[in-house]
């Protein structure tokens, strides 16, 4: 390596600018897997089918996304961050122009896969080089400013880009991803540095070999724990703020597609501030199992709650009927509740050393969008079957099964 990538390397251990330019990518990301959630019912449009047909096909994303974790999870440790980055970000501006020529629902479903293939290292490629460059200690708040500006691609899906699809159709979104994925290329070909040869893993073994690794650590009973609470995890967020936010906003409370996104504004600030301050309090006090607990109990509790006001029983119990300054309310309660998340990463990495942390931090992920995959694909029919409301109940539910098996596996059982 040479002399000037030893200073980068430095750079990226004492100040970070790699690991934000890389952070970026994460926030494109976010800005593609949540556009559905405000352009649900024009793509239902434009593409004839159902808007519960356009949750099962937008969520060929994250199996995609969950198929490519192991790749490019040995792709990191093997080939370096900046390597993979290029060719990830390659990947979404093919991804996105296919999007702009596309015209029925095999169309969608193809471009689906393709963005879920190509952005499925954009949250780990700065994972990856903070758990090689970044001191054991630092490693919690750094994952929280990280996932933080992963999630400001939700603020930029919220009511800049429902005013953008209002004025110019759902394409334009995907014309405006395809110039930022440009634009971070260049960053990252500029910025982000080569990993030096002593933090890769060896190349000896097989391509079989070490996916089997990443499965091994996966399933390996000192992650059990944060692997079954990660199901639930992306799963939850992505449901409600990347799909089903913006269907109960406008067809339970009336508001347009504008309204909608700004409803949802106070939610998706949450989800940005609030991984960098449970970062940030984890770094100071510890109990990242105990943080993770709180949010995901007060999570679920929240839809479960907003399932309750659209039923009879509400009524009997006394509720009055609610308005969409109840429901703000709620999304943003879930929120902050979810901005826990990333301490599942924090707990992964106490585990691992910096030779294997790209294989590792993968299958945490691997299981994040596997639990995506299945849960947002299984939504449709529980909307076709009970609406909206039933969509919000049952992913609240899942949540507290999450949450106790958690509890079980750390406070309990001891694994």
């Amino acid at each position: 390596m040479s002399k000037s990538d030893y200073g980068r390397v430095r750079w990226v251990h004492w100040v970070g600018f790699p690991v934000l330019v890389l952070a970026l990518g994460h926030t494109l990301s976010n800005l593609l897997r949540t556009m559905p959630a405000v352009a649900a019912d024009v793509l239902a449009d434009d593409l004839l089918i159902s808007t519960g047909a356009v949750a099962s096909l937008a969520g060929a994303y994250h199996f995609a996304f969950a198929a490519g974790q192991i790749p490019v999870g040995i792709a990191l440790d093997r080939y370096g961050v900046r390597n993979v980055s290029l060719v990830m970000l390659a990947g979404v501006t093919l991804g996105t122009l296919m999007a702009t020529l596309i015209s029925g629902p095999l169309g969608f479903l193809m471009v689906q896969i393709v963005l879920g293939l190509a952005c499925c290292g954009m949250l780990l490629a700065p994972m990856t080089l903070l758990a090689k460059t970044m001191p054991a200690n630092k490693f919690a708040s750094w994952s929280g400013l990280v996932h933080g500006i992963g999630n400001a691609g939700m603020l930029i899906s919220a009511s800049p880009l429902a005013w953008l699809i209002e004025h110019y159709g759902w394409r334009s979104s995907f014309v405006l991803s395809a110039g930022i994925a440009v634009l971070l290329g260049v960053g990252v070909y500029a910025w982000v540095p080569r990993i030096p040869e002593n933090l890769r893993s060896a190349r000896g073994a097989s391509l079989l070999q070490e996916a089997r690794e990443v499965i091994r650590i996966g399933i390996s009973p000192s992650l059990r724990a944060v692997v079954m609470l990660a199901l639930m995890a992306f799963a939850s967020i992505i449901s409600i703020r990347g799909l089903w936010g913006g269907p109960w906003l406008m067809e339970l409370q009336g508001l347009d597609r504008v309204q909608a996104g700004q409803a949802m504004l106070p939610m998706t600030v949450a989800l940005v501030l609030g991984p960098i301050c449970y970062g940030a309090l984890v770094r100071r006090v510890g109990h990242a199992a105990h943080f993770l607990l709180f949010g995901f109990s007060i999570g679920g509790l929240a839809l479960l709650i907003m399932a309750l006001s659209q039923t009879p029983l509400w009524a009997w119990l006394g509720g009055t009927a609610t308005s969409s300054h109840f429901d703000v309310g709620m999304f943003l309660l879930f929120g902050i509740a979810m901005g826990c998340t990333p301490l599942l990463f924090v707990m992964a990495r106490a585990q691992i050393n910096a030779g294997q942390a790209g294989k590792a931090l993968a299958a945490v992920n691997l299981v994040f969008f596997v639990g995506a995959a299945v849960l947002q694909s299984s939504t449709g029919p529980v909307a076709e079957w009970g609406g909206i409301p039933a969509v919000f109940a049952y992913v609240g539910v899942m949540m507290w099964i999450a949450v106790s098996y958690f509890a079980y596996r750390v406070w309990w059982r001891r694994a």
